[in-house]
């Protein structure tokens, strides 16, 4: 087996941070990347202090809320939410940085994305929010989509 390309590298260690995610429709991992170093990780999963979906249930499923709709009505943070907070935390810039994550970003995600300074994305799995792909595109974010086409993300968990 030969040496990993950095995207590789980076995400394997993304799918391995999804790992973590206390989501029970689907685990999602992120990796923020700056200069060939990891910024910081996050994974899917209710705030500190509160209770996780795999232990009480997902909110959004007892209420037939089918997924890319009203993201509002759900406990958890996205991982690359978590992954921008945890760089705050630290004190760290995301700009020019590189985003690894195993699902394609939804549009709210995409947002906070371009104005943290994130410029290149590299994600597997497509999500059902075209509006995230063009708001990205009309930021100039490079997207880089990765394995096999029309992969739905439940395949990936």
């Amino acid at each position: 087996m030969g040496r990993p390309s950095w995207d590789d590298y980076f995400m394997d260690i993304a799918h391995l941070v999804k790992t973590r995610s206390t989501c029970v429709r689907r685990q999602v991992g992120a990796v923020i990347v700056k200069d060939k170093r990891i910024v910081s990780t996050g994974y899917n999963g209710s705030p500190v202090r509160t209770a996780h979906c795999l232990d009480i249930g997902c909110m959004r499923e007892r209420l037939g809320i089918p997924s890319g709709q009203r993201h509002e009505l759900c406990r958890a943070i996205h991982s690359e939410q978590n992954a921008i907070i945890q760089a705050a935390r630290s004190g760290v810039t995301m700009d020019d940085a590189t985003l690894y994550v195993t699902c394609q970003p939804c549009s709210l995600c995409a947002k906070m994305l371009i104005n943290a300074g994130v410029t290149r994305i590299v994600y597997d799995g497509d999500y059902p929010d075209e509006l995230s792909l063009s708001l990205l595109a009309e930021a100039g974010v490079a997207l880089d989509r990765r394995g096999p086409p029309n992969t739905p993300p439940e395949a990936e968990t």
